[in-house]
């Protein structure tokens, strides 16, 4: 009587923390046992040894931490992986530079984990001394495959993870506590099936069998994390993208069912979409920091776009 007055109380909790996680914006939330991903080990390993991370050598520290989320937060049990949607239709001038849907609006770091402190602040006022962490895209935490185990989605060829009712344009953010709650069920079939899409369209083939991205070939590395020159050898194949790609997105059949965002914080800078190619190459650094003072861009600088826009000529 006393394990199944446990598990009610698990299973409460849980949902009055899925509750909140909806109105605070979150369109998916999941629960996982916080364990070791025995797993995604051999991948990880196999993915750094094939120097896929290209210069981001960041990807490379933290192995065990990536692995194990009890590395991260003492006596952790539960790992909440949530989604947050940033869906927007984007009518582009015709023959402009094209810049990635989730850097439109201001920086999702600071949006999503605004939402993650509220949701943990919560938790800690309804249930008591939680200890815990929040993270979006900002600590070694394998956010797709903690996403799969909590039942958010699966892994798609492109790596991403993907929802048949939701498509893939949405932030993924965790909260790992020390707290026991009752766990969802990962989602084990792949929904992608024979389709490859993502892979056929890929500007730089950068999408591998096996649900293997070569980072170090993707136009989102090139345009964002590549601080050298782009190789010449990628001239011509970048298909206008000067931040960020969505190409892989753009083709997905489940991404029909995307809906826009209600997150007006996302909305982009009315100008971003109405440069012609021309506007974009006369961009001023005044003109920058004002359209892209809370944004995403900001991580390239001035000198970083100005470089992308070049290489596009």
């Amino acid at each position: 009587m006393h394990l199944l007055t446990e598990e009610h109380i698990k299973l409460q909790r849980s949902q009055r923390i899925k509750a909140k996680a909806k109105t605070l914006g979150f369109i998916s939330c999941g629960i996982a046992k916080a364990d070791f991903l025995e797993e995604e080990a051999p991948r990880l390993e196999s993915w750094l040894n094939n120097n896929y991370q290209g210069e981001m050598s960041y990807m490379a520290n933290h192995f065990d931490m990536r692995l194990d989320p009890r590395l991260l937060v003492d006596n952790a049990k539960s790992v909440i992986s949530l989604g947050y949607n940033y869906y927007q239709d984007i009518n582009r001038t015709p023959d402009s530079y094209k810049i990635a849907m989730y850097a439109q609006g201001e920086d999702y770091h600071f949006v999503v984990k605004e939402k993650l402190r509220e949701l943990l602040d919560f938790i800690q006022e309804e249930i008591g001394e939680v200890n815990g962490r929040a993270f979006t895209d900002s600590a070694p935490i394998l956010e797709h495959a903690w996403a799969r185990k909590a039942g958010i989605g699966w892994v798609g060829k492109n790596s991403l993870t993907l929802s048949k009712q939701k498509g893939s344009f949405f932030f993924l953010a965790e909260l790992i506590l020390d707290l026991d709650l009752a766990y969802d069920q990962p989602i084990e079939t792949d929904h992608c099936g024979k389709c490859t899409k993502c892979i056929d369209t890929c500007p730089t083939e950068a999408i591998l069998p096996n649900k293997t991205v070569n980072g170090s070939q993707c136009i989102s590395y090139f345009t964002i994390e590549l601080k050298e020159q782009i190789p010449p050898e990628m001239k011509g194949k970048f298909d206008d993208w000067i931040f960020g790609c969505d190409v892989c997105q753009n083709v997905c059949p489940w991404n029909r069912f995307s809906l826009p965002t209600k997150e007006e914080r996302f909305i982009g800078h009315e100008k971003i979409n109405q440069f012609s190619k021309k506007d974009w190459e006369e961009i001023t650094e005044d003109v920058f920091r004002e359209i892209f003072k809370k944004s995403p861009v900001k991580r390239t600088k001035f000198s970083g776009l100005q470089r992308n826009i070049d290489f596009m000529k």
